[in-house]
């Protein structure tokens, strides 16, 4: 048993390690046999997992159709395991996923979901990294004040902005507060 486990996570590693080094094919394959180790085992939260990852390799791959099957197969999986954290990462997959396709409303509406998934699990980080995400979508979309107002709130709650973040929620309240006052 521990050997097989140890395989599973030897096996994801290197998939992480491949993928990070643009190497899609030899990832996908890592995650695959990774997969089916965990199936194996009994692990059924490793398992989804690795379908995650080969949702994010398809998405790479610009294998749209294999993305979004493998995606909706992971968020399914964790709801149904009760894993709301990986179900509303997922969640951010997809979204980031239609956004690439240029499916705008059906990109807001899974970074909604995300979104309010992740304030419902008070991680704050996760949940502005999220709103940024969408209030991108909204500008795109030609909604530029709900972009802005989407956009500062992911700002307020980011809890590790970057430099350039953080200028522009300086800038952001400072024109705001020129605006009350007018």
């Amino acid at each position: 048993m521990g050997n097989e486990l140890t395989s599973a996570h030897i096996l994801k590693d290197e998939g992480l390690r491949l993928f990070k080094e643009g190497l899609y094919l030899e990832a996908a394959d890592r995650f695959e046999k990774a997969r089916q180790l965990f199936v194996d085992e009994g692990d059924q939260l490793e398992a989804t997992e690795m379908v995650n990852n080969l949702g994010i390799v398809h998405r790479m791959e610009r294998k749209w159709d294999k993305a979004v099957a493998a995606l909706e197969e992971a968020r399914e999986a964790f709801a149904e395991l009760g894993d709301r954290n990986r179900e509303a990462q997922v969640l951010g997959n997809l979204g980031g996923l239609y956004a690439s396709q240029g499916h705008r409303e059906a990109a807001r509406a899974t970074l909604r979901q995300a979104a309010t998934a992740f304030a419902d699990l008070k991680d704050n980080q996760r949940q502005a990294e999220i709103l940024l995400a969408l209030g991108v979508q909204k500008w795109k979309s030609g909604d530029r004040q709900g972009a802005l107002t989407t956009y500062q709130a992911g700002l307020q709650i980011l809890e590790r902005p970057s430099f350039g973040q953080k200028i522009l929620r300086t800038l952001l309240q400072f024109c705001a507060g020129l605006l009350r006052g007018l």
